[in-house]
């Protein structure tokens, strides 16, 4: 079982960056999916989640507007498109995977955690 994040990088501000999440050893469609990030001396947030059947979607007020969450089953991979980049968006992101009884904001907020992915490092800097 593992979920693998790329796609971070060091990117200018008002810039765009498309994180992937690739998950293996497990059905993708199960479960809901989400987003989280950790900035250097602040506790994790939720960025944004969506549900297993992906009918309800939460977003960070912080990113509402400017990241988009999706996924492809297909490709067992989940993505966030983060677009209009601010400096205060650096942080270490990380994908998850929550169990199916969870709506949304429930998985954005820790609960019903499933898997875990590593991070991938965001860096918004002139």
């Amino acid at each position: 079982v593992q979920l693998q994040a790329s796609g971070g990088g060091t990117v200018q501000p008002g810039g765009s960056l498309r994180l992937s999440c690739a998950a293996s050893g497990f059905t993708l469609n199960a479960y809901g999916i989400g987003w989280f990030r950790q900035a250097p001396g602040k506790e994790r947030e939720g960025v944004s989640c969506t549900n297993s059947n992906d009918l309800t979607t939460y977003y960070g007020d912080s990113v509402k507007g400017r990241f988009t969450i999706s996924r492809d089953n297909d490709k067992s991979t989940v993505y966030l498109q983060m677009n209009n980049l601010k400096p205060e968006d650096t942080a270490v992101y990380y994908c998850a995977t929550g169990y199916r009884s969870r709506g949304a904001e429930s998985i954005c907020r820790g609960y019903g955690i499933a898997h875990w992915g590593q991070g991938t490092l965001v860096t918004v800097s002139s």
